[in-house]
């Protein structure tokens, strides 16, 4: 039998795995594109012209891709612990995305996350669950990309399918397309740094829910990617969870590279 010695060495020793970062994936090969430019758009409302001021100045880069690297804290299952891990989120700017996040115990892979959403498809691949083509997670992953083109915000102002609407000094909405309707995010801007510090929307939590859920994405801190000021610290929280389930710290962007054929592989 286990002495309560044991067991508790046991439960120390997870413990201890668990409070090991892992090692960042290796760094992306290749070159980036030069982006062509455009002039700052006229007539966005207050919050957002001071933001991409601050950020740009008055030309705008044209964003194609990107490749978004860094390591996290995961709670995959509701209520589950808090895992230690890593990933590559790689964009074809405002059209598709892939997700690679590996789980860590000891810095080594315990969990690996392949997760798309690719010409409107949402695929999930988990060790207990795989879906395709489920509207809820077509919808909600449609958010998702749209979110995490924070790591590339003039594409908000490059993409003509997206627009701004005022609110007040420190708040816009943010109107972003599915399918052949859209989705809308209340984006709120911190008044001192004028930078966004929060993005709420209404998202569909799981496969068979009938009803949205409040979801938000906390940008947390910023700092100076290739000269640039972008988000390197953001969180994703459920309204019904109490806190966020991931924190995401953010390493490495790379914009404009060729992901033609790496954003519809699997794995790193």
């Amino acid at each position: 039998m286990w002495s309560a010695a044991s067991l508790a060495g046991l439960l120390l020793l997870g413990w201890l795995g668990f409070q090991v970062n892992p090692t960042p994936f290796p760094a992306i090969p290749g070159t980036a594109a030069t982006p062509s430019s455009i002039p700052l758009p006229p007539n966005l409302p207050v919050p957002v012209k001071r933001f991409y001021r601050l950020i740009y100045g008055e030309r705008i880069p044209v964003i194609t891709s990107a490749i978004i690297t860094g390591r996290a804290t995961i709670r995959p299952i509701p209520g589950g612990p808090t895992l230690p891990a890593r990933f590559r989120f790689i964009h074809e700017a405002g059209r598709n995305y892939r997700h690679y996040i590996e789980a860590t115990w000891f810095g080594l892979p315990i969990l690996r996350v392949n997760e798309s959403y690719l010409d409107g498809v949402s695929r999930i691949e988990l060790p207990w669950q795989k879906s395709e083509g489920n509207p809820q997670t077509a919808q909600a992953a449609n958010l998702g990309l749209w979110a995490e083109t924070t790591s590339m915000p003039a594409v908000f102002l490059t993409d003509p399918r997206v627009r701004w609407q005022a609110v007040d000094d420190a708040t816009a909405l943010l109107v972003v397309p599915f399918e052949q309707a859209h989705e809308t995010f209340v984006v709120r801007f911190d008044p001192t740094t004028g930078l966004p510090t929060l993005l709420e929307s209404m998202r569909f939590k799981g496969e068979t829910d009938t009803h949205k859920t409040l979801w938000s994405n906390g940008l947390l801190r910023w700092a100076s990617f290739g000269g640039v000021t972008l988000p390197s610290v953001g969180t994703a929280a459920w309204a019904d969870d109490g806190r966020p389930w991931a924190v995401f710290t953010t390493e490495s962007i790379d914009l404009n590279t060729d992901v033609r054929q790496s954003v519809r592989a699997k794995g790193l």
